[in-house]
């Protein structure tokens, strides 16, 4: 259990960090949006590279920060009997729904992802749009990143979830410190 508890440390350390540096990222992202908004209809100006930039941080963003937001509990789930629940109903919840939805979905996109991102390098894709960004194929490679990310942490999750059903409480979330995340 030593083993499984630094894993879960060491990947939920990986992935705040990540999710923390990440979160920089959305100043350029609003200070874009905004300039794309007032050029365009303030001016009736715009750029295809700067509206494509603005999308590529978005997603950016939303999936280096996925591993993050499962982490701090601000993913997308029905509460109503998750969260009066006991901590043990929540690991085998938490363990059953990683282990049969979470991780194979993500690696069926790994696997169905993987032939588009090697063919995009093999061209140096960039944006089928004329003014638009070149490096496409890096940020298609960012799909890669999260699914390796959020297995990561969906793993940790699931070994959180080990060791609270054998009596680790100190592994036990507590669901008033994610509020507000």
């Amino acid at each position: 259990m030593y083993f499984l508890a630094r894993f879960v440390r060491l990947i939920d350390s990986l992935n705040d960090a990540i999710g923390r540096g990440v979160a920089w990222l959305t100043i350029p992202l609003v200070v874009i949006t905004f300039l794309v908004a007032t050029l365009r209809y303030g001016f009736s100006v715009g750029w295809v590279s700067m509206q494509e930039s603005y999308l590529w941080l978005y997603g950016i963003i939303f999936m280096l920060g996925a591993g993050y937001t499962l982490l701090h509990g601000g993913h997308v789930r029905v509460d109503v009997f998750y969260r009066p629940a006991s901590a043990r109903y929540k690991a085998w919840v938490d363990l059953i729904g990683t282990v049969f939805l979470l991780l194979p979905v993500l690696v069926l996109v790994f696997i169905y992802s993987y032939p588009y991102v090697i063919t995009s390098w093999k061209r140096l894709e960039g944006s089928q749009e004329t003014g638009g960004l070149p490096g496409l194929f890096l940020f298609k490679s960012v799909i890669l990143v999260f699914c390796v990310l959020m297995g990561l942490q969906g793993l940790s999750l699931a070994a959180r979830s080990i060791l609270v059903l054998t009596g680790h409480r100190e592994f036990e979330t507590n669901e008033e410190e994610h509020e507000g995340v």
